[in-house]
């Protein structure tokens, strides 16, 4: 692992390097908490979500260059690259899941059936389905190509904090403030097996990527490792000082890292499995090319077979170690972050001028700053990140300008629309809660 990304309540996007030697970089740019950050599959850009109603697409060099997405209107909990690094799907506190495209910096499309705020959204592995988590008590399948809701899952009895696909794409797993975390095969729509390890709500969670093992974060301040061969509590990690509220594997699996309400983030080192990861990712590998995964409507319903579920009050593994403070010594912290653009996307559209960035290896290489966490050691060829084409004719140029523009207004519209539309839904709820209590009250004087 090479990098780590990590965002905070000050509004800061951190890099943390971890070779050649610590180093870590402070990126400036949003104004409000940000709540969520991703790594493209590539490595070369990061994606952060934040209360400030934006996305801000980074790319992670020296010069903090960055570039803001909106068309929410309200606070964003969530933010992935898909599989292909060309899309980006959000979660909001507007009720929506909203994808987007990457290289030519577009809102595309809004998912809008949950009732309550989206909490988290995440991609599929092959890219075809989006799953969704919401203040609602609700998980959602989408079909991206249809941008209909194929499924819906009503199993958590609290809001639903995070979810994710399993490496596999045939399951999902989910996380709750009922302190549950629960996993569905998405191919029968059926509940396979149901943890409640934790005291407390569980704020996130993620896969091995050998998809053996699920790790999960919670307000008891505990990381949780599930044996999901086994449907049993694997180990308990206590490390941090308050609330859990982030946890991620790095994808070759070989460390997790842990961020927290006690302003610390933790590095852990996965050796609690003596299964050769490579192996598993290579078979895996090998299984989805001979293999292709199956759609979701490609399969016919079957009896289901869940695994046995233990009881909460099953042998607790307790892992407790002495983490290695990686604050002390400190690392030295670079301040990054002017505007890619000298205007940002406004309303889900680029202005003009964007361009095209090149750097060569030897930039990569200078700065150290373009790897991800376990890519291998770039080419020696320049390495180009397409932003958009600027080669127009000046007439076809102008065209665009203004369909940009028109797209820009009616993006607005929409967005405005989307907010009367919740506060009418807001307050179509009261009217009912209301008559639903005068009801109460006029049955027992009759």
């Amino acid at each position: 692992m090479k990098q780590l990304a990590s965002g905070a309540m000050d509004s800061n996007l951190m890099v943390w390097n971890f070779k050649p030697q610590m180093r870590a970089y402070r990126f400036v740019g949003h104004k409000d908490s940000i709540l969520s950050v991703n790594f493209s599959p590539s490595g070369h850009l990061v994606a952060s979500a934040s209360r400030d109603k934006t996305i801000r697409l980074w790319i992670p060099s020296v010069k903090g260059e960055s570039t803001v997405f909106k068309a929410h209107t309200a606070t964003v909990r969530s933010v992935e690259f898909s599989p292909d690094g060309q899309h980006l799907v959000s979660a909001s506190d507007d009720k929506t899941v909203k994808v987007w495209t990457v290289h030519r910096q577009r809102f595309q499309f809004s998912l809008s059936q949950h009732q309550n705020w989206v909490r988290c959204a995440k991609w599929s592995p092959d890219g075809r389905l989006i799953v969704s988590g919401s203040d609602d008590k609700t998980v959602k399948i989408w079909d991206r190509t249809s941008k209909e809701c194929v499924h819906t899952f009503f199993e958590h009895g609290g809001f639903v904090n995070h979810v994710a696909f399993h490496p596999s794409g045939t399951c999902i797993a989910a996380a709750g403030t009922d302190s549950t975390v629960k996993v569905w095969d998405i191919r029968m729509n059926k509940l396979l097996q149901h943890y409640q390890a934790h005291t407390s709500a569980v704020n996130s969670l993620s896969f091995h990527p050998s998809g053996n093992y699920l790790i999960t974060a919670s307000n008891d301040s505990t990381l949780k490792i599930l044996d999901l061969l086994e449907g049993r509590l694997f180990y308990t990690l206590h490390g941090h000082q308050g609330p859990a509220t982030a946890v991620a594997f790095s994808r070759s699996g070989e460390y997790f890292a842990s961020g927290g309400s006690d302003e610390q983030v933790m590095v852990w080192k996965t050796n609690f499995d003596q299964i050769d990861y490579n192996e598993v990712l290579q078979s895996h590998k090998l299984r989805t090319v001979e293999e292709p995964r199956p759609h979701i409507h490609d399969i016919h319903p079957r009896s289901p077979q869940p695994r046995q579920i233990l009881p909460s009050s099953a042998p607790r593994v307790d892992a407790r170690t002495e983490p290695r403070n990686m604050s002390a010594p400190p690392p030295s912290v670079t301040n990054v972050g002017p505007a890619m653009f000298a205007q940002p996307m406004v309303n889900g559209s680029a202005k003009s001028g964007l361009h095209q960035l090149e750097m060569s290896s030897a930039d990569i290489d200078r700065r150290g700053l373009l790897d991800d966490p376990t890519s291998p050691q770039q080419p020696s060829a320049p390495v180009t990140i397409p932003l958009e084409e600027r080669n127009l004719p000046v007439q076809l140029s102008k065209t665009l300008e203004q369909i940009v523009s028109q797209l820009d207004v009616i993006t607005q519209t929409v967005s405005i629309l989307e907010q009367r539309m919740t506060m009418t839904e807001n307050k179509l709820r009261e009217c009912l809660d209301n008559q639903q209590k005068i009801t109460l009250q006029v049955r027992p004087n009759e």
